[in-house]
């Protein structure tokens, strides 16, 4: 149950007489409905208040079911009308019967009002009906047409009734035309009625005939035509109170829920991060001595990589480097230059592991030509918007046609299974290409091995540039205020950790396990 059901299930219960035990010896509400009778024809008399043309006055009949009657109409059974079962001390009785809602209200320029005096607007009352702020009209710097306001008069807001803009006003003032002031007889309990009108039942009437699609507002002849249950004075005030008592509690319970639901919705995904920063440094499943180190691996790419050389099948890369360990430290050789790197290497690795930086994996293919002509039907062209966070996103299919396809891989040829990898918009996104033939759009870099056999295993290496470690690199070294990007020169010179062959099998099993289980949760 949310803060929100919470509290309407209180409201609902208030006024129908379940949050509160009645008393015998209260003086019942149809009293209270007849001293209310009384006092508007007083008022009328006075010339204070006009009368109503079509006035109602509901009572129970000798059968216990309500009736009423209408100006000089014969009585009508309303008992399909009556949304809930009242106890027997009770009344129901409209709105309009009750208090001034549809009477004429006093009107105010607000250049001619005092600047002093309070100005309510409906930006100063927040959903739900806390007054979040009081100005002065002067402050306010007020134009136009307002509404006078008296102390402890019902403020109600007919615009976007929904919000349940109610309260009770703790002083007087003007106020802007959407909201009504109004006034209840007989000395019932304004506190009350503003439970009353944010009840559920009353606020699925109300939202069911506002008129207005941006701007809904609710008429007056709704209003007035509310029937409201109405309990005895003295059952009024402790129903109000215990309701005062209560609000502090379910307000600190729906924030709790809020807090709680957040932490829901967030738990798989901050599982997700950790597990995956776990197998980026080799805590996923236990190391194995008998597996080949990662650093013969990355010997026989090395030698791979430099017949391609050879074979001018790729260029050589100006900052090409080997990575080693000594006296337990990192060191990276460039030329006959060799440099500790301890300090650069965003963690420690198992023994049989090897950082490596990515160029050293993988060649780097991309297209910086113009954007291609896209065609119904051709070569599918993977672009930066159908790349997800391991997925590839084909709601949106592009094609080329086969010549063009045929110039766009003068850089290399992509191929399934090689990685995919967003540069910007968004940056950081990376998945494994599913498709014999395609070619990739703009801000869309594929990482190649530089090997016929994988010597390296891409699904994995997809997750560990999915991971914190891989993602903080990049934002460090990315640029651009609105949109961030970065260069394939830097991304090339990123940090990868490099597990044994065999590790990488037994991480990759583990890793779709549990991965599979965080979904599920």
């Amino acid at each position: 149950m949310t803060g929100q059901q919470l509290k309407n299930s209180i409201l609902q219960m208030a006024v129908q007489g379940k949050l509160v035990p009645q008393n015998p010896n209260d003086e019942p509400a149809s009293v209270l409905l007849e001293r209310i009778r009384k006092e508007k024809e007083q008022l009328i008399k006075e010339g204070k208040i006009k009368r109503e043309k079509n006035l109602s006055y509901i009572f129970r009949g000798a059968d216990n079911l309500p009736y009423e009657k209408v100006g000089k109409n014969e009585p009508v059974c309303i008992a399909d009308e009556v949304p809930f079962e009242i106890p027997d001390s009770w009344v129901w009785a409209r709105l309009g019967m009750i208090s001034s809602y549809s009477h004429t209200k006093q009107k105010i320029n607000a250049q001619n009002a005092n600047l002093d005096m309070w100005g309510l607007d409906l930006e100063d009352i927040e959903k739900g009906g806390r007054l979040l702020a009081r100005k002065t009209v002067g402050e306010r710097k007020a134009v136009g047409d307002k509404t006078f306001f008296d102390s402890g008069d019902i403020l109600y807001s007919k615009l976007r009734p929904y919000l349940l803009k109610i309260l009770v006003a703790p002083d007087c003032g003007i106020c802007t035309p959407e909201i009504v002031p109004f006034k209840v007889f007989g000395k019932l309990n304004p506190e009350y009625i503003v439970a009353f009108l944010k009840c559920p039942y009353v606020n699925a009437i109300i939202n069911a005939v506002t008129y207005g699609v941006k701007m809904p507002r609710v008429g007056t002849e709704t209003m007035a035509d509310l029937l409201v249950p109405i309990p005895p004075l003295s059952e009024q005030k402790r129903i109000v109170e215990k309701l005062n008592e209560v609000t502090p509690l379910t307000d600190s319970y729906a924030e709790v829920y809020v807090r709680v639901a957040g932490l829901n919705q967030e738990f798989p995904e901050l599982l997700k991060k950790s597990i995956l920063q776990e197998a980026v440094q080799g805590k996923l499943v236990p190391q194995d001595p008998a597996d080949e180190p990662a650093s013969v691996l990355l010997k026989r790419i090395r030698s791979e990589k430099e017949q391609l050389i050879k074979a001018g099948k790729i260029k050589r890369d100006k900052h090409e480097s080997v990575i080693f360990r000594r006296d337990n430290s990192h060191y990276e050789k460039r030329g006959s230059e060799e440099v500790c790197i301890d300090e650069y290497l965003p963690f420690e690795l198992p023994n049989n592991w090897q950082w490596e930086r990515l160029i050293n994996l993988y060649n780097f293919i991309d297209y910086r030509g113009s954007t291609p002509t896209k065609i119904d039907t051709g070569v599918p062209l993977i672009t930066a918007k159908n790349v997800k966070k391991g997925y590839i996103d084909y709601k949106i299919r592009d094609y080329i046609s086969e010549e063009e396809y045929c110039t766009r891989q003068s850089r290399g040829i992509s191929q399934r299974g090689d990685i995919l990898f967003t540069t910007e918009a968004p940056l950081g996104n990376v998945a494994l290409a599913d498709l014999d033939q395609f070619s990739a759009g703009q801000r869309l870099i594929t990482l190649q091995q530089y090997t016929t056999y994988p010597l390296i295993n891409n699904n994995l290496v997809m997750y560990f540039m999915l991971s914190d470690c891989f993602q903080s690199q990049l934002i460090e070294q990315s640029t651009g205020t609105t949109v961030k990007g970065i260069k394939a020169d830097k991304l090339k010179q990123l940090w990868i950790p490099v597990p044994p062959l065999q590790e990488q099998v037994r991480i990759l099993a583990q890793l779709r396990k549990v991965l599979e289980a965080c979904i599920a949760l």
